[in-house]
């Protein structure tokens, strides 16, 4: 860890991360909720069914503070992280959209690198791009992961492995 700096913060996104936009392949989401893929669960979303537990296991087990960065707010802690295990997260309140983000850099960007104050970070996100990374290098002090995942196949093993590199090296550092 860097001299003098608390835990990297692990921001997480849901959908297109944790919720892809195609059905596992695996069966994951049959066999973790019990049901039938894309028939509801009682919660009225029908892909809450491609959450994979063990993902939840994976995230909680990466050596940093897990924060939910996603459009689902309160309702990440209400209706996704009991179905992977996680306890309660801190979640990031977006600003209202009044602020217009630099031509390409993604709404999330400047309101995350503010919540990270100063922190380093990992962003797990679906739709994160080089002019975010250049964006965060140029205005956040300490080191960043922008980690893009694929959205049609949501959080992997090899994306896992890239966060668990990179925090190690970081380690490293202090």
């Amino acid at each position: 860890m860097l001299a003098g700096v608390t835990r990297p913060l692990i921001f997480v996104d849901i959908d297109g991360v944790l919720i892809p936009f195609r059905a596992r392949s695996t069966g994951t989401e049959r066999r973790s909720r019990g049901g039938a893929g894309g028939v509801p669960d009682g919660s009225g979303n029908p892909l809450l069914e491609r959450l994979d537990p063990g993902d939840g296991r994976r995230l909680l087990g990466l050596p940093g503070e897990l924060v939910w960065a996603s459009s689902w707010m309160a309702e990440a802690n209400e209706v996704v992280a009991p179905r992977l295990g996680f306890p309660a997260l801190p979640v990031v309140d977006w600003p209202d959209a009044d602020e217009e983000p630099q031509r390409g850099v993604h709404w999330k960007t400047a309101p995350l690198m503010r919540w990270a104050a100063g922190r380093p970070f990992v962003w797990l996100d679906d739709e994160t791009t080089d002019a975010d990374r250049r964006w965060v290098d140029a205005h956040h002090p300490q080191p960043a992961l922008l980690h893009r995942v694929d959205p049609y196949l949501g959080l992997t093993g090899a994306d896992l492995a890239a966060v668990r590199r990179w925090l190690g090296q970081h380690d490293e550092a202090g």
